[in-house]
Formats: structure tokens, sequence, C-alpha cells
């Protein structure tokens, strides 16, 4: 094969790798909302919720038993007085045959089963409410994965920018020494940096790339990290141009832990009265038919209709303990909610204060980003006149990816602040 041909054939296979798909935030965060395990257990949990009710809410419907029963054995009589005749048989052995329904139906216990049928009604509405907690929980961690993968991409090209810029270094340094205007640790200092600049690359490259797997774990899959991430613009929130006290007050109206706890408390006193009702008697309906006898084909039929009203008198104080138990647990629930206004009012003012920090932060990053390219220009400038020095340029060029490194720092901080904020306000 002619040698010519090389470049052409590489070039023509390079070209037919297709590009990595972009993922976007909104694909990323639907991906999570599917696959994510917490999401995943949040909706069971809101299922077992769900049957709990239908468990508690059996005991208001009619309850219908059948029995079936087949019995072999004797049926001696009684023996006689002593000196009588005995008419116990261990040979003589019948058949015995039951069938039965029995049917019962709860009509007033006190409130008992209707108070725990409503709690678990509650409980449902506290499920879902951590179903919305899981959910904005998923998404912060969705998006600042993104944003992280987002940062080390922009890395990447900073890094490959100075890595080009070090190598014009070398190439400037070795002309300079050949023509005898350098001396000769100019190549060898220019040559450090390039190298350095390598290895930062690499570095930066893996980061890349282990970002993304990262980004895989948090929407809860397992897959390659061949795709590339877009370039969203992360926009101003309306809620952080609120006067914090406000935004505190709004995230406390809408936090889904605080709605949580709401439900809990409402179940919580509603299991309060459905325990005092054990205090009372409980009045059930049955009814009962069954079919009997020894023979199969002959069996006696009987019916039966009643009621049946049960108090427990005396329980050893087992409801006063029991009503004891539920009202401290109402109690250790209203201190939760206490606890967790706390908390939210910390979150917000530190996503609030996080996210004022980061937007003048940025604009003194973009600042001194402007400064240090202006400052490697005038060294570049000095070094081909001859009135700089190596020392001049290497100090400059760091300067400059440095600033870069920390415009896309100011980014990240501030889209990983708003999000923060949002999640604090209990949006996602």
């Amino acid at each position: 094969m002619p040698a010519v041909l090389l470049p052409l054939l590489f070039a023509q296979a390079v070209s037919a790798v297709p590009p990595p798909r972009i993922l976007t935030l909104r694909e990323a965060m639907d991906t999570a909302a599917t696959n994510q395990p917490l999401m995943r257990q949040a909706r069971a949990n809101t299922a077992v919720s769900k049957a709990r009710v239908e468990q508690v809410r059996s005991g208001y419907l009619p309850q219908l038993t059948g029995t079936a029963t087949y019995r072999r054995g004797t049926a001696n009589a009684v023996p006689g007085p002593a000196g009588g005749q005995n008419n116990v048989s261990w040979t003589d052995t019948y058949n015995s045959f039951n069938f039965g329904l029995n049917a019962t139906q709860l009509i007033y216990d006190f409130g008992q089963t209707d108070g725990r049928w409503r709690a678990a009604d509650r409980t449902v509405d506290a499920s879902q409410a951590n179903e919305r907690t899981a959910r904005v929980t998923t998404q912060l961690n969705v998006k600042n994965a993104y944003y992280f993968v987002r940062a080390t991409k922009a890395l990447v090209k900073v890094q490959e920018e100075t890595l080009a810029n070090l190598d014009r270094h070398v190439q400037q340094s070795q002309a300079f020494v050949q023509v005898g205007t350098r001396p000769e640790i100019d190549v060898v200092q220019s040559r450090t940096q390039y190298a350095n600049g390598r290895v930062q690359l690499i570095t930066a490259k893996n980061n890349f790339e282990i970002s993304k797997a990262a980004l895989n774990q948090q929407m809860g899959i397992v897959a390659d990290t061949n795709f590339d991430v877009g370039e969203e613009d992360v926009g101003p929130l309306q809620d952080e141009d609120l006067p914090v006290d406000a935004a505190i007050k709004k995230a406390i109206a809408q936090r889904p832990e605080l709605m949580t706890l709401a439900k809990q408390k409402e179940a919580q006193e509603l299991i309060i009265r459905a325990s005092k009702g054990a205090y009372g008697p409980s009045l059930v309906a049955t009814a009962g038919l069954t079919a009997a006898g020894t023979e199969i084909e002959h069996l006696g039929p009987n019916w039966s209709v009643g009621a049946s009203l049960n108090w427990p008198i005396l329980s050893g104080w087992q409801t006063h303990g029991i009503v004891h138990e539920a009202e401290a647990t109402l109690t250790n629930i209203a201190a939760q909610v206490d606890q967790q206004q706390l908390q939210v009012s910390y979150e917000v003012q530190q996503a609030w204060l996080n996210v004022k920090a980061n937007r003048e932060a940025i604009d003194a990053a973009r600042e001194a980003l402007t400064n240090a390219r202006e400052q490697l220009r005038l060294a570049e400038g000095r070094y081909q006149a001859g009135t700089g020095n190596i020392i001049e340029l290497n100090d400059a060029q760091v300067a400059a990816t440095t600033a870069a490194a920390n415009v896309i720092t100011a980014d990240y901080n501030l889209a990983t602040a708003r999000a923060q904020l949002l999640a604090a306000m209990g949006r996602s």
C-alpha cells in the first residue's frame, strides 16, 4: 500500500466514528426519575402505605368464612355406673362431616376502625410527600453531577489551549537558542512546562470521564461514558432575588419534608382517638349456616343470627399504655416539625447567600481572566522582543491557566448554588 494513502485512510477511519451523543440535563433528570433506586424505594413505600389502607379498611367490610371438616373416630357414651353395662367400644367408629359459613359485620367500635382507617389514609399522603422529597433530592444530585461534568469538560478545553500555547513557547525558545539570543535553559524550562501541561491535560481528561461515570451513578444506570453534555445556561432563579426572610417563609410553606410531618401529625392524632375508642365496647352482628352429620348424603342443616357486644372491662391498663404511647409519639412529631423548620431556614439562608456570593465572584473571576490574558499577551511580546525572560513568560501562562480554571469553578459554584436554592425551596 502506498505510504501516501495511509493518512487518507486514517482520516476516513476517524471520520467514520460517530460523535458521542449529547445528554441534556432534562434527559438526565428524567432517567434518574425512572431508574434511581432512591426514587423506586419512595414509590414502593407509597404503594405499601396504600396497601395498608386496604388492610385497615377491611375491618369495616363484611367478613365471610367458610369451613369444611371431616372426622372419623369413636362416639362412645359415658360408661354406666358400677356393676352396670359398659358400652365403651374402641372399634365402633363413625364418619363426621361439618360444612359451614360464618359471617360477621362490625356495627360500631367507638371509632377504633374508622380512626385507624383515616390515619392510614394520612400516611399515604405522608408517603407521597416523601416521594416528592426523594425527587427533589435526586434531581439536585443529578444537577450537581451534570454541572460537574460540564465543568471538567471545560477544564479539558483550558488545558488543551494551554498545552498548545506551551508548544508554541517551546518552538519559540528553541528558535531563539539556535540563533544565540537566548540561553539554553529557556528551552529546558519551556519543555518542562510543556511536559507538566501534558500531565495536567491527561488528568483533566481522566477527571472528565470519572465525572461522567458519577453522573451515570446519580441517574441510577450502569452504562459507558461515551456521551457528552450540553451547554444549557443556568439562568437566574426568581427566588434568588427575594428577601431572605420571604424566601424562608415560602420554603416552609412548600417543602415536602414539612408536609410529610404535617400528615404524620394528623395520622397520629387519629391514632390517639382510635386508641381511646378501646375503652368502649364493640358491637358485631353475626350469622351462620352449617350442615353436619355422619353421612355426607344426609346432613342436617342449621342456621343462626345474632349480635355480640364485647367490652374489655379490665385489660391490665393495656389501653391506658397504648394511649400514652400514642400521645408521646405525637409530641415527638411536633418536635420534629420544629427541628425541620430550623433546618429549612438554615438551608435557604445558606443557598441564598451562596448564590449572592457566587454572582459577585463570577464577575471578579472573569475580570481576572481578562487581565491574565492581557498579562500573557504582554509577556509573550516582551519575550519575543528580548526584553522579557522565560520565567516571566511561564508565570504569565500559569496565571492565565489558573484564571481560566477559576472562571469555570465560579460558573460551577453558581450553578450548584442555584440548584441548592431551588431544592431548599422545595422545588426540583
